[in-house]
């Protein structure tokens, strides 16, 4: 077995996330052999010379960790320590355990095998060992490794899961997770190998290699090397594992979840900025907003529909934003479906995503190995709430559900290039013949959208019986989340497109005036993208405008005029009831 590490130009990676696969060089390819210790000095590519620890902490109990918590927690915004109640918790939990080794009794995973070998108990002096064979065995994980981000969430999520005391892991142990954690130690951990039940075995016994000094390891400090290495570099030691430790550290559904938040945030992010972008195109196209009036959705009144149209009215034109655009047209009597019912489509996805977030806001707090412990009744259950179908599922329907922003969006972008319907020059682009325009700008958006397709298959309706078959039923969550990842990336991307059509569409109607929200979108967008005039690479535009998505811009430029707007309605209810 080998390991390939390769330099970079200027001696570090672009991004301190960016792993060194993926931006290797055609030359100084080194070849690492396998239990060599890390010579730090060829891995500086990694290194973040610019990395600052955070100042601040958040307080973990097991209880109410957040999916924006997580998503800070990645990013290496937070530290993390525990509440006084958490460690009582987590100190009585492991008295218990030591109850039972000293009594002798017969609980999975302290004193027996995994799996298939429950049967076989384990003589005392054995213990430990048993442990880290555990993690070793179960680290048999394969593919790219999570992002540093996605690593840090998983592990403050371990974190946050074993301290709740229903686990059994000492003091000592999570303390050294909490030091790692807050020192940026993180472990190398592929992303594939997870069934997701029993929880996310492959992956969370990775995580636990690095924090027991095997395998490799990143800090910001170091980069990768060597863990035992990494950790020593930080004052820190590998842990030691003490019985029931191995099998906490690795049963659980974290990667699943920690995915999961990431993917649920992002939903929640680029939901809100697609209703702001498709009053964009569809003042461009000059569309009516008849069908957005309160009386409609007020007869069919589910939340994300309601709430999509508010949007759309305080967007659009109105007494309180008066459009130029919407003041020169005839009024038409209705849209193509695209236009006309974007608060019945966008809302059920807000629907669909406040549901997702709900479970996966709960699994964030649960206590989720096996066995588990109950300090207060003495009692030491096996169970399986390890099982990953709860998050499975709901991801799952996130993908299913964000998905439908692309879709729409990919026809909304199809209205405004083709001239027959926008009445607009073909692709947006003057001299079209010697320009191409947003021609394969649209065709991009078309593949991204017919390639999620195949990623909304569920993959939680597939499971394949392992282990002998005593785990033969598993919820395949692992897939389920990434695939859900990737679908949010792509809406983000096929909106990012639309954006960029409808602002390059909104230069063919001036000198008129949209909407003041509106004016500041555009305002935005041409901040970091000019307007085409002739033919240019188009990819850096699009990842200037995926960008501001990313970073909420389009909807906190807006947030302000929807806050006026809402105001004024609200004065108006209230002067006159019959409004």
């Amino acid at each position: 077995m080998e390991f390939s590490e390769q330099g970079c130009q200027g001696g570090q990676l672009l991004q301190p996330d960016n792993r060194a696969e993926d931006i290797l060089e055609n030359s100084g390819l080194e070849q690492l052999e396998e239990n060599a210790i890390f010579d730090p000095s060829p891995l500086t590519s990694a290194v973040n010379n610019s990395y600052q620890q955070p100042k601040e902490y958040i307080a973990l109990d097991g209880n109410s960790m957040t999916t924006a918590d997580l998503v800070n927690l990645g990013q290496g915004l937070l530290k993390v320590k525990l509440t006084r109640e958490a460690e009582e918790k987590v100190l009585n939990c492991r008295e218990l355990i030591n109850t039972f080794i000293r009594e002798d009794k017969v609980v999975y995973g302290v004193n027996t095998g995994i799996g298939k070998f429950v049967h076989t108990l384990i003589p005392r002096d054995q213990l430990a060992y048993l442990q880290e064979n555990v993690v070793r065995s179960h680290c048999a994980g394969v593919g790219a490794p999570l992002s540093i981000e996605q690593t840090r969430r998983l592990l403050a999520l371990r974190i946050n899961v074993l301290s709740k005391g229903c686990s059994g892991v000492s003091m000592e142990t999570l303390d050294s997770m909490i030091k790692a954690f807050n020192a940026s130690c993180v472990s190398w951990v592929p992303e594939k190998g997870t069934l997701g039940a029993s929880g996310d075995l492959a992956p969370l016994a990775h995580l636990a290699l690095g924090l027991m000094g095997e395998g490799r390891m990143w800090s910001p400090q170091t980069g990768w090397g060597d863990a035992k290495a990494v950790l020593e570099s930080h004052g820190l030691k590998p842990l030691v594992l003490k019985p029931k430790e191995g099998v906490a550290l690795i049963n659980g559904t974290q990667l699943i979840s920690s995915l999961g938040a990431e993917a649920v945030e992002r939903a929640l992010c680029v939901a809100k900025q697609a209703d702001v972008i498709a009053a964009l195109t569809l003042e461009v196209l000059k569309g009516t907003t008849k069908a957005f009036h309160s009386a409609i959705h007020a007869v069919r009144p589910h939340p994300g529909q309601v709430a999509v149209a508010e949007r759309l009215r305080s967007l659009l034109d109105s007494d309180v934003f008066p459009s130029q655009i919407s003041e020169s047209h005839g009024k038409s009597i209705q849209d193509a479906y695209s236009l006309r019912c974007i608060p019945q489509v966008h809302g059920v996805v807000n629907d669909t995503i406040a549901f997702v977030h709900n479970v996966i806001s709960t699994e964030l707090n649960s206590a989720t190995d096996n066995p588990l412990v109950f300090p207060e009744t003495g009692l030491f259950i096996s169970g399986g709430n390890f099982h990953g179908e709860y998050p499975a599922k709901v991801l799952d329907y996130l993908a299913i559900g964000v998905h439908e922003l692309a879709n729409i969006s990919e026809r909304r972008i199809e209205r405004m290039v083709n001239p027959t319907i926008s009445g607009l020059p073909a692709f947006l682009v003057q001299d079209g013949g010697l320009n191409s325009g947003f021609m394969i700008a649209h065709c991009t958006a078309a593949a991204l959208v017919s390639e999620s397709k195949a990623l909304c298959h569920p993959s939680s309706v597939d499971s394949l019986s392992t282990s002998g078959a005593t785990e033969d039923h598993v919820s395949m969550g692992g897939w389920a989340a990434r695939k859900a990842l990737r679908v949010v990336e792509h809406v983000e991307q096929v909106l990012a497109i639309e954006l960029l059509a409808a602002g390059q569409a909104l230069e063919f109607l001036r000198p008129l005036k949209t909407t003041a929200p509106l004016e500041k979108v555009y305002e935005l967008l041409r901040s970091v993208v000019r307007p085409w005039d002739k033919d240019r690479v188009m990819s850096p535009d699009i990842e200037a405008a995926h960008t501001l998505i990313r970073g909420q811009k389009v909807w906190e430029a807006i947030q302000p005029y929807m806050d006026h707007y809402r105001k004024k309605m609200q004065k108006r209810v209230h002067t006159d009831p019959t409004h």
